[in-house]
């Protein structure tokens, strides 16, 4: 009896994730796969009852409507991630550099460069919309105040070689504050003996921070990188709030989320109605390339822990 008591007492910890467990199954593993089931089937409404195998999928990569807006939509989600990481996860790493430092007043500096993370999306992509106005928006006020007359009246998100530029910069100035706190917790739990050992030895700030700061914050690094990752090809508000659901213009800023909210939802260009059954092999294709992009990160990661 004692035996069986100590036994439930190890094990207890069980029961613990018990409701955490039935949350998740319920809200996240039951809604992937039913989307995923759904995928096979055709039919109006928002549940299709005619099973037709992998025709979804044939539908998506071989009718030139789906398979062109598919490649579109998958681009220009390649060229958000590339902005982000450019832009968003290299100004957090060196605004998280500045503010690991001894910088004064820098509580009020993380509070600034967080502060657009709090706001709604919704709201970020309208207000942003009005600053970009070609008319009376700021940005192009500032540029012909500078002596750029040129951008007198510039439609930036008129123009389809301007527009997702400038749905990833807005993205990138909102985000950038989540990666800052991320390298900031991971500046702060390398231990100032090898900073201190590092500067002893005669190394300048510089070669710290590329010679032994870097090096040390690889994993925080890919970690962050996997996260922009998944949040690009899940992203969809943004895009609705700036511009529209189609992409505009010329679908140049479609990504996978207006894609699909189309197809499967609105019943918009390429589709006259919500077509359920094909909008559901778009999600579950998006799910397979972050299940394979994360997978990735995985093994590599893993490639590396042995290696070292």
């Amino acid at each position: 009896m004692a035996q069986a008591k100590r036994r439930f007492r190890k094990d207890h910890w069980f029961f613990f994730t018990i409701p955490a467990l039935v949350i998740y199954v319920w809200f996240m593993a039951f809604p992937l796969f039913n989307s995923m089931r759904m995928s096979f089937y055709q039919g109006t409404g928002l549940i299709p009852t005619q099973f037709v195998g992998l025709q979804n999928y044939v539908e998506l990569f071989t009718n030139p409507l789906f398979r062109d807006r598919l490649l579109g939509a998958l681009k220009n989600t390649c060229i958000l991630f590339a902005i982000c990481m450019g832009i968003q996860n290299t100004l957090g790493l060196l605004f998280a550099n500045i503010l690991a430092g001894r910088l004064k007043g820098r509580s009020v500096f993380r509070t600034i460069i967080f502060l657009p993370a709090t706001m709604s999306v919704l709201v970020t992509g309208f207000l942003w919309k009005l600053i970009l106005n070609p008319h009376w928006g700021a940005v192009n006020q500032i540029l012909v105040r500078f002596g750029l007359k040129q951008f007198e009246g510039y439609p930036w998100l008129g123009k389809p070689e301007t527009a997702m530029i400038m749905v990833g910069l807005v993205t990138a100035w909102q985000w950038v504050g989540i990666p800052t706190m991320i390298f900031l917790a991971g500046f702060q739990g390398i231990s100032e003996d090898v900073l201190e050992a590092a500067s002893i030895d005669g190394a300048s700030a510089l070669q710290i921070f590329w010679k032994v700061k870097l090096p040390l914050l690889t994993p925080v690094i890919g970690l962050v990188a996997v996260m922009t990752f998944v949040g690009n090809f899940n992203a969809f508000d943004i895009v609705f709030a700036m511009t529209n659901a189609r992409g505009a213009p010329e679908y140049s800023t479609d990504i996978m989320g207006t894609l699909f909210y189309r197809i499967g939802i609105a019943g918009q260009h390429p589709v006259a109605q919500p077509n359920m059954g094909v909008g559901a092999s778009i999600a579950t294709v998006i799910f397979f390339i972050l299940f394979l992009g994360v997978s990735m990160w995985m093994y590599l990661r893993e490639r590396g822990s042995r290696v070292q």
